[in-house]
């Protein structure tokens, strides 16, 4: 009878401690929106640097450029450049991958210097006035407004402190810049880089850095991975992206933020294990429901051509599914996101497929959407990167000098064209 007694006793207080926790989780998904929900009505709230997450491949013996690490009771520091200038910062958190709760037990953000060295003085996160937070799986959280001084094209620590249990799900695997992960222990305050001795180059959960910036607006740039960067030049912030956020400053405009979206190895229309969601299924979370958000620049399509073609691979086939594509369905995608952008007031502009040195069948693909982005009129402006890149005497080609060498990616002066080749009246009139 004991035994018996005990065990009831047992399962009773079982049965009650899940229902606080879900209680709790339900409490807590309910404040995460409404932090959501406030930054988004604030017209003062604008994304001032922001990244796109993927998730990490869930299966046995990934190769090495795929393996996470280790954070669990680490504290976790990544250099940000907003490309805004303010007093008050909020942080976006995403758990949108997550399976189990995203735990962290303290955030700070301080000015960088070098490596992953800070200047001191760091500035303290709360979540609805706690120092921690539990972000219930796939759910997202901003922030309490922070206090401090930020200035467009500085860099800025956000250091975590993670849970005891705390794994990597899902990241921004290309991020062109590098990130630290402490010895185990909370290292949010340090300003030297002591604790900090491993090195990783992509970025996890902190997905945006808001600033309250009156009368701006933000340019978010989505696509492959040549708006992600990839072989640009690490550290230096050499995309695209980065070049056109100069090019506006230097204009004379400090009221537009350049935010990049880009996702290597994205496509438009098929999902992938390895590189995320389909821009069609992510366009909402990672360009629509950004506070500030004014104009999107959208470049994407080629690797839905090109991956058709790849050899399907025992294990973990990144390039899966090999979804044949027509210029036709493309085409009905792009007008898909047009019509959700101008649904929430959000000008678009076409950007036109870069030379790849595709093979005959697929280049005509290419040169048909290229067409269409250029005359349908479908899109509120042009931003003819395919003209900018292309070698004249080889227009299926790189510019050599643009060229990274894999004749696909632009290097740092072809990034550099790129953002030259922007008409700034497009973005100027209509990022606020």
């Amino acid at each position: 009878m004991c035994a018996l007694f005990s065990l009831r006793r047992l399962m009773n207080m079982i049965a009650r401690t899940l229902a606080i926790a879900c209680g709790a989780a339900l409490l807590f998904t309910g404040a995460a929106s409404a932090f959501a929900a406030e930054t988004s009505r604030d017209g003062q709230w604008i994304t001032a640097w922001a990244t796109a997450l993927q998730p990490v491949p869930q299966t046995a013996q990934l190769p090495a450029l795929y393996r996470a690490p280790d954070v669990a009771g680490r504290t976790v520091r990544q250099i940000v450049y907003p490309t805004l200038s303010g007093n008050n910062v909020r942080v976006h958190v995403s758990n949108a991958y997550g399976r189990t709760p995203l735990v962290i037990d303290a955030m700070t953000i301080a000015r960088a210097t070098s490596g992953a060295r800070t200047q001191g003085g760091s500035a303290r996160a709360t979540f609805g006035g706690k120092p921690s937070v539990v972000v219930p799986a796939g759910a997202e959280v901003d922030s309490d407004a922070i206090r401090v001084a930020v200035a467009a094209g500085a860099p800025y620590a956000i250091s975590t402190y993670m849970g005891p249990e705390q794994r990597v799900v899902a990241w921004h695997r290309v991020a062109s810049q590098v990130n630290y992960v402490s010895a185990p222990g909370n290292h949010t305050d340090d300003a030297s880089d002591d604790a900090y001795r491993q090195r990783f180059t992509q970025y996890v959960w902190v997905t945006g850095l808001m600033v309250e910036a009156p009368n701006a607006g933000a340019v978010a740039a989505i696509g492959d991975s040549i708006t992600d960067g990839m072989r640009s030049s690490l550290n230096q912030n050499r995309r695209w992206p980065d070049a056109f956020a100069r090019r506006v400053a230097q204009a004379g405009d400090r009221s537009i933020a350049v935010i990049n979206l880009g996702i290597s190895g994205n496509r438009l229309i098929s999902d992938s294990v390895c590189y995320g969601d389909a821009l069609q299924a992510r366009f909402r979370r990672d360009v629509l429901d950004r506070p500030g958000v004014r104009t999107a620049i959208v470049l994407i399509g080629i690797n839905d051509i090109n991956f058709a073609a790849m050899p399907a691979r025992v294990g973990l086939d990144c390039d899966a599914p090999h979804t044949q594509v027509t210029a036709a369905s493309l085409i009905d995608a792009y007008q898909r996101l047009i019509a959700d952008a101008h649904a929430r007031g959000i000008k678009v502009l076409g950007a036109t497929l870069t030379p790849a040195a595709l093979p005959p069948q697929r280049e005509s693909i290419r040169l048909a959407v290229n067409q269409w982005i250029r005359t349908s009129r479908a899109y509120d402006g042009v931003v003819d990167f395919d003209a900018a890149l292309r070698d004249p005497a080889h227009p299926s080609e790189l510019r050599r000098a643009f060229d990274s060498g894999d004749h696909i990616h632009p290097d740092d002066a072809g990034y550099d064209a790129m953002a030259d080749a922007i008409p700034l009246p497009l973005v100027t009139g209509a990022a606020r």
